[in-house]
């Protein structure tokens, strides 16, 4: 029973780390919790999926494809703070501005946007809700009900695979050396959500595993570009792989429903 009081508090600390959700004042906080809740980051995010799911079905009732799913994304920037979203964006304006790696972290603090920033922002906004839209109201919500998970696990994979890149950070706490153990619940997370759309046949098993794939490379050449130009990650690259592994989920769901421009 300690056991588990203990790791539904680590999913509290998450939640709280990584959403504006209110946490029950019971919860508490020790600092070496952080180092542990990274864990739950794929929870946090299927609860994040659950919400915005629900936005866009409730949306849809009243309204065309395309509104449902503006309010769905603005529901889940307002959850999250548009967290993932800044650090996408500074990711973008670091990398693409800086010519050295002190150049880049440099940047990367700038809490002001510059125009890489600015432009994969568009982009990446235009992507998913394009995507969302043109999916069929079923599809959409299983996209974003794994989505969400699975591109937050594409970002655990980097706290399990590389190292911090900087001496200090608001990400630091959450970003030591993460256990196989602690990684098999983030994936347990993840998997199970993607298991359930499969068997109920919202989203086919070919999109699936495309969408698996296709985090998992979008992850994996991320890593390699950070370590090569900083030596590693910060709370902005996690954000920027979160961000793009959204996305290439959503794109591999639409491909799968058979949508294409040329037949």
């Amino acid at each position: 029973m300690g056991w588990l009081i203990h790791q539904v508090r680590l999913f509290f600390i998450a939640l709280q780390f990584f959403t504006r959700i209110p946490i029950p004042a019971w919860v508490g906080f020790e600092a070496p919790w952080l180092q542990h809740a990274s864990r739950y980051f794929p929870l946090v995010g299927l609860l994040v999926g659950v919400i915005v799911a629900l936005v866009y079905g409730a949306a849809a009732w009243l309204w065309p494809a395309p509104v449902a799913v503006l309010l769905s994304t603005a529901a889940g920037l307002y959850l999250t703070g548009a967290f993932h979203e800044d650090g996408l964006a500074d990711m973008c304006d670091g990398f693409g501005g800086g010519q050295t790696r002190e150049r880049v972290m440099e940047i990367m603090k700038d809490s002001r946007i510059g125009s890489y920033g600015a432009v994969a922002l568009v982009i990446t906004m235009g992507l998913k809700c394009t995507t969302l839209a043109l999916l069929a109201p079923a599809q959409a919500i299983g996209a974003l009900l794994l989505a969400h998970p699975l591109s937050r696990l594409a970002a655990v994979s980097l706290i399990r695979s590389a190292s911090y890149a900087r001496d200090a950070g608001k990400a630091k706490p959450m970003a030591q050396e993460m256990q196989a153990g602690e990684f098999v619940i983030a994936a347990a997370c993840t998997m199970l959500p993607a298991l359930a759309l499969g068997a109920f046949h919202i989203i086919s098993w070919p999109a699936i595993g495309a969408a698996l794939g296709a985090c998992a490379l979008a992850a994996w050449r991320l890593r390699a570009l950070f370590v090569r130009r900083i030596g590693g990650y910060t709370g902005d690259c996690l954000g920027a792989v979160q961000q793009l592994a959204e996305v290439a989920v959503y794109l591999c769901v639409l491909a799968g429903a058979g949508q294409r421009a040329l037949l």
